[in-house]
């Protein structure tokens, strides 16, 4: 889809209320991440965010360097109305792949599993993420861990296997492993993982 039809498409979610990835705040793995780190200049960007809580806690943290990205206008309003101080300019609205910027930190949640599962689709994810973070940067996060299977629909799964075969060119494994905190709805059926730019 070009850029056009990406956003009515996805405005057309939020205004028919069909969003059921939000889960209503941040989720825990990320926030267990977020604690864990120390410098809060780290440049950060959360791409397809929706809702953003994770750039809200982030921002509630004092991680002021949190810049938000999303195809449609719908959510980056909303984030805008929760946090009235976080920087419009850190408001992106704009296609994933057409972005142009580096990152230090470049979080992942229920991303990934919206686009259509074709190879080309999962290269282009890994090596867009890939040279949107500086050299040493992390992409950090969640992926669902159930297998495709024909007339699969969103959030579109993986393995871990093939998810490894897309970022390995890109980035070294720090972690990947199931996640044990997840939501008790997502439990057993999300990977968490710290990938490190090659």
């Amino acid at each position: 889809m070009d850029s056009e039809t990406l956003a009515s498409f996805w405005t057309k979610r939020y205004e028919q209320n069909m969003t059921g990835w939000d889960i209503g705040g941040p989720s825990p793995p990320l926030v267990h991440y977020f604690e864990q780190l120390r410098d809060k200049q780290l440049k950060i960007l959360i791409p397809g965010a929706g809702n953003a809580y994770e750039a809200e806690y982030l921002w509630q943290q004092g991680f002021s360097e949190t810049y938000v990205l999303d195809i449609a206008s719908q959510p980056l309003a909303a984030l805008q109305s929760r946090v009235p101080d976080f920087p419009s300019a850190q408001l992106i609205q704009a296609n994933f792949f057409e972005h142009k910027a580096s990152y230090d930190l470049i979080i992942e949640q229920t991303f990934f599993c919206s686009f259509e599962p074709s190879k080309a689709n999962r290269t282009a994810y890994a090596d867009k993420m890939a040279s949107l973070l500086n050299p040493g940067g992390k992409l950090v996060g969640l992926w669902f861990n159930h297998p495709l299977f024909e007339g699969a629909r969103r959030p579109f799964g993986g393995t871990k296997g093939e998810y490894l075969s897309y970022f390995e060119p890109y980035f070294e494994t720090h972690s990947f492993e199931d996640s044990y905190n997840s939501i008790p709805a997502r439990k057993g059926h999300e990977l968490f993982g710290i990938f490190v730019r090659k």
